[in-house]
């Protein structure tokens, strides 16, 4: 991705055995490469495409190089998540 593009963030949140499950009080989180908490979005239904699908378009804030996501939720009392990292790159 380039710096100053939105990027669309998505997790499909699945049980042990592979069924899509939908948790409760999802949030996306976003961390910097030192692994520091940059900002945290709560979710909603309109940020869910399918049952167990989430997105959310995000623009990352200006310096950063790269940075992880995390999508967190709970399912039957248990926590739920999902990370991922991606590289911002200038445009050249």
């Amino acid at each position: 991705m380039l710096q100053g593009d939105t990027v669309r963030l998505k997790c499909h949140f699945k049980t042990f055995d592979g069924k899509s499950v939908d948790p409760t009080d999802v949030k996306l989180t976003i961390y910097n490469n030192k692994k520091e908490q940059l900002e945290q979005i709560p979710l909603d239904d309109t940020n869910r495409l399918d049952v167990g699908v989430y997105f959310h378009d995000y623009v990352p804030a200006s310096g950063l190089s790269e940075f992880i996501f995390e999508f967190a939720g709970s399912v039957q009392e248990k926590p739920i998540l999902s990370r991922g990292k991606v590289e911002v790159k200038f445009n050249q």
